[in-house]
C-alpha cells in the first residue's frame, strides 16, 4: 500500500511533509505535490505533518477523491522530486479549507 496526497493539497502545497519523508519519494508541480508509489515505504510520517490533511493511505482514500491515486503515480514521472521543505504557496492559508478544488491543479 501507498500513500496518496488528494485534492487539499492542491493550491497550498505546504512541504512539512518533505521534511520528514526518509525515501524522498514527494514530487513537486507548480501548486500541488504528489507521491510516487514506487518509492513510498507506507512509513506514515507524512501523514501527521500535512496541516491540511491530504495525505491519505491508497486505502483509506475520501469517497469521490480515488482519481487521487491514479494522478499521483501519473504526476510523479512529471514533475522532478522534493527532498527539501519549502515555503507554502502565497495564499495557502486562503485556500486551506477550500474544496472541489481539481480545476485549479496546475501541470
Amino acid at each position: 500500500m501507498t500513500y496518496v496526497v488528494t485534492e487539499s493539497c492542491i493550491k497550498c502545497k505546504y512541504t512539512d511533509c518533505v521534511d520528514v519523508c526518509p525515501v524522498d519519494c514527494f514530487h513537486e508541480g507548480p501548486n500541488f505535490l504528489v507521491i510516487d508509489p514506487e518509492e513510498c515505504i507506507d512509513c506514515t510520517l507524512c501523514v501527521a505533518e500535512c496541516p491540511v490533511e491530504a495525505i491519505f493511505a491508497e486505502d483509506d482514500v475520501p469517497e469521490g477523491q480515488q482519481h487521487f491515486t491514479a494522478l499521483n503515480a501519473e504526476l510523479t514521472k512529471l514533475w522532478p522530486v522534493i527532498i527539501e521543505r519549502k515555503d507554502a504557496l502565497p495564499d495557502a492559508d486562503d485556500w486551506a479549507k477550500k474544496t472541489e478544488k481539481l480545476d485549479q491543479l496546475e501541470r
